[in-house]
């Protein structure tokens, strides 16, 4: 069994795709996933399967989007992916909760921060299938910073993807 984290994208944001936790852990037990445990409610979900990162992703695309309806961006990784995102950090001096991991699908292009618009202080990194973002101390709420190349990915601050892969190197 493999343990995973999925984060759902755009689930609890702006009164819009509202998923209470509790439906996200029973739609995972139905999906057969094992030992599902919810982190606050933004769509992060942790638990183990013995099937693969992309069946997984399938399983969990398809039964969103019977439950919201419309499709519903899920990213999967692995306990030791996550961990490997939280260590990563290229910002690890700064406070947790300025600096997020926007995680993607794949990889990111090598000139993906190049079309970056809106930079107003902000610093960003590539990692391996994310974008990193160190916010200024007016914080995220406050830039306009616009990554094309993120847009259909979903951020969690470096605080989140700490627990996250504690949640899921626990099981």
């Amino acid at each position: 069994m493999t343990a995973y984290v999925a984060l759902l994208r755009a689930v609890n944001v702006g009164g819009t795709g509202k998923l209470p936790m509790t439906e996200l852990a029973a739609m995972c037990e139905k999906a057969g996933f094992e030992r599902v445990k919810t982190y606050i409610a933004s769509g992060n979900v942790v638990f183990t399967s013995a099937k693969s990162e992309k069946a997984v992703k399938s399983a969990l695309e398809t039964a969103m989007a019977a439950y919201a309806g419309k499709p519903v961006g899920v990213m999967v990784r692995t306990a030791a992916e996550m961990a490997a995102v939280a260590k990563a950090n290229p910002f690890a001096d700064a406070p947790g909760n300025r600096v997020v991991a926007i995680l993607l699908g794949a990889a990111p292009a090598k000139d993906a921060l190049d079309h970056a618009r809106h930079i107003d202080g902000e610093e960003m990194a590539l990692g391996r299938r994310e974008i990193y973002v160190r916010y200024t101390d007016h914080g995220m709420g406050q830039s306009k910073l616009v990554i094309p190349a993120a847009k259909a990915g979903t951020a969690r601050n470096m605080n989140t993807v700490a627990k996250l892969a504690e949640m899921a190197a626990a099981l």
